[in-house]
């Protein structure tokens, strides 16, 4: 983690203790961390089930195509039973298509992708079917390694929180929640996705 991160973060005691009391965690980028349309598909496929059976079915998935790469056309030429063969339910592949349909009318190279601010490539990307806020803010973090983010729809993420900083977030839900759980998260800006991956490491005693 940049030390200057860690300087940062530990202005905010409650913080500071649990960076001292967890493990520094490892930046998670995939071997397609510069592939954003790769990390799309498998992001897709990879929605409410285990990273066991998500890794399966994406092996599945990209053996279906001669270079092991479901390139956009040729993804969109394959059957619906072609797809389920690799174990994808329809909506997935209603999904996988979506992302084929958008990699083919507009850019994810990382050179264009790489000059639009976090918001602007949510904006962006969000027309995708299947693609919502919270994947979009993962890829921010895993794949972009955009230094910034604080993705409050995860609910680990706002667990932890909540444990972290009891005597704020006593008996509050919803938009109330959301709000002072931004409160809290400001001071911590620029390194809010430092934040994070210490909030997720953490096991609370």
């Amino acid at each position: 983690m940049p030390p200057e991160a860690i300087r940062h973060l530990s202005q905010d005691p409650v913080l500071a203790a649990i960076i001292e009391q967890t493990p520094a965690p490892q930046p998670a980028f995939a071997d397609w961390a510069n592939d954003l349309y790769l990390a799309l598909l498998e992001s897709i496929v990879s929605q409410q089930i285990s990273v066991k059976a998500a890794d399966a079915i994406f092996r599945r998935f990209r053996a279906l195509f001669a270079d092991n790469y479901p390139h956009a056309d040729q993804l969109l030429l394959l059957t619906t039973d072609e797809l389920r063969s690799a174990g994808l339910s329809g909506q997935k592949i209603g999904y996988l298509r979506s992302v084929a349909t958008f990699a083919g009318e507009h850019s994810l190279d990382r050179a264009y992708v790489d000059t639009l601010t976090d918001e602007e490539i949510v904006q962006y990307l969000l027309p995708i079917r299947g693609v919502g806020r919270w994947t979009v803010e993962m890829l921010l973090l895993f794949v972009l390694d955009r230094p910034d983010v604080f993705p409050i729809d995860d609910l680990v993420i706002r667990q932890r929180m909540v444990r972290a900083y009891p005597e704020r977030t006593a008996g509050l839900t919803g938009r109330v929640l959301y709000k002072v759980l931004h409160e809290i998260a400001a001071p911590w800006q620029p390194y809010r996705s430092t934040a994070s991956r210490y909030l997720w490491k953490w096991k609370p005693a």
